[in-house]
């Protein structure tokens, strides 16, 4: 009865974060404050969302996916991430307890939750996640017994050198810009979290199933190599990925 109440707990911790991450990704791409100000607000009557209406994924049940008071839709989207946030808690908690290594990673994969949906909006991802993000994980390796800051800090190197590399290689052959510099902080700051083994492996999963999914988007859309798809969403899937199944595939693989 008590693990299930732990979980329970985890769980409402998780759908609570998720309802911040909506938050953050409404507010980051206007360079909007995410605390000011500190109560939602209906995108189309602009009216404050009062405070049982913004009950995570029981308002949204309750009122059927639209605003009490002028009747708007509120986007499915706005559920997902908030069951997306809980789901991830329980996965972290199941696989690292509630420890250290549990909070860096949670806070690594909300960071990537944020950043999927606004690079898909968007096509951008925000510095003031990123930039921030590398330094703060840089010295939360401290605290990890899976990686040194040896291995973070060449992550860093890997990780931002690699995508630049590409990038700068891209536009001299073609001219054009391929890869934004978003990407290659991006990845940076997976290499701080994760080290430079995890680089590889989230660049890896990300170039494959973006490859994938590229293909099929263009078979169904028609527009061939004019077709334009954000990389940030793959490379977070592969971080994720590699999270919590990366030492697993990499010695599957070896052996």
């Amino acid at each position: 009865m008590l693990t299930y109440s732990i979980e329970l707990m985890i769980f409402i911790f998780g759908i609570c974060m998720g309802s911040f991450l909506n938050v953050c990704i409404c507010r980051l791409p206007g360079s909007s404050s995410i605390i000011n100000p500190a109560r939602s607000i209906c995108p189309n009557c602009k009216n404050f969302i009062k405070f049982y209406d913004n009950i995570p994924i029981l308002s949204y049940l309750w009122l059927k996916g639209k605003c009490r008071q002028c009747g708007f839709p509120i986007a499915f989207r706005y559920l997902l991430v908030e069951l997306t946030g809980g789901f991830f808690a329980l996965c972290t908690y199941y696989k690292f307890g509630i420890t250290i290594e549990a909070f860096v990673y949670y806070a690594l994969i909300l960071s990537l939750i944020v950043i999927t949906f606004i690079d898909v909006d968007h096509q951008i991802i925000p510095d003031v996640i990123t930039l921030p993000g590398i330094p703060i994980f840089f010295f939360a390796s401290f605290t990890l017994a899976a990686i040194t800051y040896k291995d973070s800090l060449l992550g860093i190197l890997v990780g931002g050198g690699s995508l630049l590399l590409i990038a700068e290689t891209y536009k001299l052959l073609t001219k054009k810009e391929g890869m934004g510099g978003g990407d290659i902080k991006l990845l940076a700051m997976i290499g701080a979290a994760l080290g430079w083994e995890g680089v590889l492996f989230t660049i890896f999963m990300g170039s494959a199933i973006g490859t994938l999914t590229g293909i099929i988007l263009m078979l169904r859309t028609h527009k061939g190599l004019k077709l334009a798809i954000p990389f940030g969403p793959f490379l977070s899937l592969g971080a994720i990925g590699y999270i919590f199944f990366g030492s697993s595939i990499i010695s599957w693989y070896l052996n």
